[in-house]
């Protein structure tokens, strides 16, 4: 995804921006198999834009570095070269594989250059995955060697505000502010007001997500018991519309007239029969005028 991958390299170009193909040579007199290969990634990278093409241009120029003798040109030329094959890495979007990447090289966090771990805080915090470099910047940290480095100090902060921060470690990282001489006064104070920040902030979302079950629980057993009101009206209704519909009055009706003929009369004796004949009659005028009474009333409703 080739977004993705130019969102990954954006906080990498920020560091004094990409290699271009002429600072190895103004580093590195010597220019030894490893320096060509160094300027040939550079340019795949930069120029042509073929990250594969320099992320493999840049492990042969390591293997090719195995046969020098360990130096300072050596050092520098390590360090540009994790510099172009994390770059590489990244506009690939194959950021997660950066670390181990450059591991297989150093061996150990601890002799990683403080360039290359830089890049590796940036990357993976701008990537919100922080505790990918957790272990190996503390190791980093925690090494007497680099205590005495000048870029330990800002190595530090940017280890508190980008890694730890986010990670919620906020105990963690007050120890390290405090009990840090790399720190100075300014510096010190700026980290721990950060801190400060981030602690009320904390405290404030886990003050609100206490208070939010409250009026959920409670608007639960509100929709509970409007739903339960609105099926006993329901219920309701249907019971009294069926109670009141005409042909339940009907079948009421016949059956009181059953009734009546049936312990009253027999139906067999003729005598019976004008009773019977007068009864119905007196009935179908009842019919009558109940329905005259009620049409008109269901017009006006």
């Amino acid at each position: 995804m080739k977004n993705d991958a130019s969102t990954s390299a954006a906080p990498l170009k920020g560091l004094g921006g990409p290699l271009r193909s002429s600072e190895p040579a103004r580093v590195l007199p010597s220019m030894s198999p490893a320096v060509h290969l160094l300027e040939e990634a550079s340019d795949l990278l930069v120029v042509h834009l073929d990250f594969h093409a320099a992320l493999e241009t840049c492990e042969r120029a390591w293997e090719s570095l195995a046969e020098e003798p360990a130096n300072s040109t050596v050092v520098e030329v390590k360090c540009s070269l994790c510099v172009v094959g994390i770059q590489a890495l990244a506009e690939m979007n194959r950021w997660r594989e950066v670390l181990s990447w450059v591991l297989q090289y150093y061996q150990d966090p601890e002799k990683l250059p403080p360039k290359v771990l830089e890049l590796c805080i940036l990357l993976y915090s701008k990537m919100q995955d922080p505790g990918a470099v957790l272990a190996a910047v503390d190791a980093w940290l925690q090494d007497p060697d680099n205590q005495g480095l000048p870029e330990y100090g800002s190595l530090a902060e940017l280890y508190v505000l980008r890694v730890l921060l986010p990670l919620g470690r906020l105990s963690e990282a007050e120890g390290l502010a405090v009990g840090s001489a790399a720190f100075g006064e300014e510096q010190r104070e700026e980290v721990l007001q950060a801190i400060r920040t981030a602690r009320q902030q904390s405290t404030k979302e886990h003050l609100s997500s206490q208070e939010q079950p409250k009026p959920s629980q409670e608007g639960s057993f509100s929709r509970k018991l409007m739903s339960l009101l609105r099926l006993l009206h329901q219920l309701w209704g249907s019971v009294t519309s069926h109670l009141l519909s005409q042909p339940f009055r009907k079948s009421l009706l016949a059956a009181l007239i059953l009734c009546l003929l049936v312990l009253r009369f027999d139906p067999a004796s003729p005598s019976s029969l004008p009773f019977i004949y007068q009864l119905a009659q007196l009935f179908r005028r009842i019919q009558k005028a109940t329905l005259s009474r009620l049409y008109p009333l269901a017009l006006r409703d």
